[in-house]
């Protein structure tokens, strides 16, 4: 079974489009959960050359209450620079969910109260760097999940 990518009310659609990339690639299956801050047509996708996205396993959910009810994750991960606990203490698992926020303002603050012992980070040596790019920290959870998975060698 595949992991799971869920991007929050994504706003910049190179980084989708990286992030489809990304999922093409590894077999990652792909959520939207809205509102976008794009536009999904087929024209609009080429246009951010999300060229990909024909290769992508994904859905979209109008909000988070609807992707929870008809998904019904049975394991996922919050990730944001507030948490305290790393992304390398978790032991992935298939199937797992990982969610990211938005690019200029990550997940809401109440998600991430609501869910304090699924929340990690990706520690960051220089406490100078605000964050790292949405597509980015999505590659490196990833990666490790397909480590940790045996899913890649």
């Amino acid at each position: 079974m595949p992991l799971n990518i869920v991007l929050y009310q994504p706003e910049i659609p190179p980084n989708t489009g990286n992030i489809a990339r990304l999922c093409a690639a590894t077999g990652t299956r792909l959520h939207l959960i809205g509102p976008l801050g794009f536009d999904l047509s087929e024209k609009a996708l080429k246009r951010a050359g999300m060229d990909y996205w024909n290769l992508v396993d994904w859905k979209f959910w109008n909000d988070w209450t609807s992707f929870l009810q008809d998904e019904n994750p049975p394991r996922f991960f919050l990730f944001s620079t507030k948490a305290s606990s790393s992304y390398l203490q978790i032991d992935y698992q298939d199937r797992d969910y990982f969610i990211f926020g938005r690019e200029t303002k990550g997940l809401p603050e109440s998600l991430l109260a609501e869910y304090p012992t699924q929340t990690r980070t990706i520690p960051m040596p220089n406490p100078e760097a605000r964050s790292l790019n949405l597509a980015t920290s999505v590659a490196i959870v990833t990666y490790e999940a397909l480590r940790q998975t045996k899913a890649i060698a």
